[in-house]
């Protein structure tokens, strides 16, 4: 699978590499499977530097779109993290080694409506040059513009897959939220 290269100014990289990072040239050094990377569960960050919130994610894609090099991620309507995410320019996916496990489930079954989960998990924030926030304990972290954003719309169902999903599916539908990838950092 290719993935478009993206070229890093030396301001965009300042922000990561004070916490140990190193710019990431995406087409060549992601080294993931792009079928499998959202299986294993990632963050997905939101908002600005005086309110963000992050939730685990399991559903995303990474390749192009519009001769861009792009990460789709779905949040559900219900979600804290959804009022970011129409509300912020850019956003961050990371994924983690220490504490996988750990991070992903507090971020998966806790509400950030309910208090701070980053301070609750003991991750620091810090942020991109855009302001988009990301948690310095992460291994890697993909910064994207938002270039879309559709909720699914169950008139364009084709068959029973989506239809039994959101059957019992009390967070109410998915919006697809499509990104070009604006910066990329890995440990």
């Amino acid at each position: 699978m290719m993935i478009a290269l993206i070229a890093l100014a030396p301001a965009t990289m300042s922000a990561q590499t004070e916490h140990g990072f190193k710019a990431m040239a995406i087409e060549q050094d992601f080294a993931e499977n792009g079928f499998n990377w959202f299986r294993h569960a990632l963050l997905l960050a939101a908002g600005n530097e005086q309110q963000n919130n992050a939730m685990t994610i399991g559903w995303g894609g990474i390749g192009t779109l519009w001769r861009k090099t792009a990460v789709t991620v779905y949040v559900a309507e219900k979600r804290y993290t959804k009022q970011f995410m129409d509300n912020a320019q850019y956003f961050t996916v990371m994924a983690f080694t220490d504490r996988k496990e750990e991070i992903l489930e507090y971020m998966g079954t806790k509400s950030g409506r309910d208090g701070d989960k980053a301070k609750a998990l003991n991750l620091h924030t810090a942020y991109t040059q855009n302001g988009t926030p990301y948690y310095i304990e992460a291994d890697m972290v993909i910064e994207c513009r938002t270039m879309y954003a559709a909720p699914f719309d169950p008139q364009y169902f084709r068959d029973e897959v989506p239809r039994n999903m959101y059957a019992h599916f009390p967070a109410g539908f998915h919006t697809m939220y499509i990104g070009e990838v604006v910066g990329a950092w890995k440990k």
